[in-house]
């Protein structure tokens, strides 16, 4: 399908619904500086179907959070080493009001020729070239920073995060692409036995009805970060998740995929 246009998210967090509606579920959400193009919109203009452009990701976001890019603009953001920013949270003074912004944002560039004069921009935050590649350490290091971020399902910053969310964003800011959600996101690198986990490796779990529903991240010394209720640190061994503050397995191991580079 033709895009009808392009965008980009120019506001701290937008939510993507699984249909045109403010009622419906939110299934992601767009981080300031995602480009995405529109696929649809509603009989009643307000409302976009779009398609992120980092994952494919499709879903619905209101007209009124739209920001209308040209087609050359989009394309530049896809071939262009953009920023990402690495504080927790941020400030970027832009078009001349402050937004904050989280976690996983993508930066404009200083004095781009295709920006308007709403699109200056001011940002003295900590950010890393978007495809530079951390090595596990460093990615550890920043998944702890969402520690105690709360469970939101479909969200993606450190107010709000759902476990599949958690995995992409960290993986993305680290230098790594992963899908969406857990069910696309298992498909992606090479099984390993338990006994070869090692830091860094996405683990997959089932829950009561036996149904894949939950990814965290391998840490050192048989740990788990995980969102689940809240982002957190868990015990993990061969049966699955084991919380100590409920004194009991909250989820059952399915399979341990490697996706990082390091170890393929």
């Amino acid at each position: 399908m033709e895009p009808l246009e392009y965008g980009i998210s120019r506001l701290s967090i937008v939510p993507v619904r699984a249909d045109a509606s403010d009622a419906s579920e939110m299934i992601s959400q767009l981080l300031f500086g995602e480009h995405y193009f529109v696929l649809e919109i509603s009989k009643n203009q307000q409302w976009y179907k779009i398609q992120n452009a980092f994952d494919n990701y499709e879903g619905w976001i209101d007209a009124k959070q739209h920001s209308k890019i040209s087609a050359e603009y989009y394309e530049q953001v896809n071939n262009t080493e953009y920023k990402i920013c690495t504080n927790l949270t941020s400030e970027i003074l832009y078009g001349r009001n402050v937004i904050h912004i989280t976690l996983g944002a993508v930066l404009p560039i200083l004095n781009n020729p295709l920006f308007n004069d709403q699109e200056k921009f001011a940002f003295n935050g900590d950010a890393k070239s978007l495809h530079q590649k951390w090595n596990v350490d460093q990615m550890i290091a920043l998944s702890k920073k969402y520690l105690n971020a709360p469970y939101l399902w479909g969200g993606k910053s450190p107010f709000g995060i759902d476990c599949s969310g958690f995995t992409q964003v960290v993986f993305r800011v680290a230098g790594y692409k992963l899908p969406r959600d857990t069910k696309d996101q298992i498909t992606k690198g090479k099984e390993v036995k338990f006994e070869n986990a090692m830091p860094g490796d996405l683990v997959f779990f089932t829950n009561k009805a036996g149904k894949m529903n939950h990814v965290g991240i391998v840490l050192p010394n048989a740990q788990v970060i995980h969102a689940s209720g809240r982002v957190k640190i868990d015990q993990l061994d061969v049966q699955g998740i084991f919380s100590v503050e409920q004194n009991a397995y909250s989820h059952t191991l399915f399979k341990i995929k490697r996706v990082l580079r390091d170890y393929t």
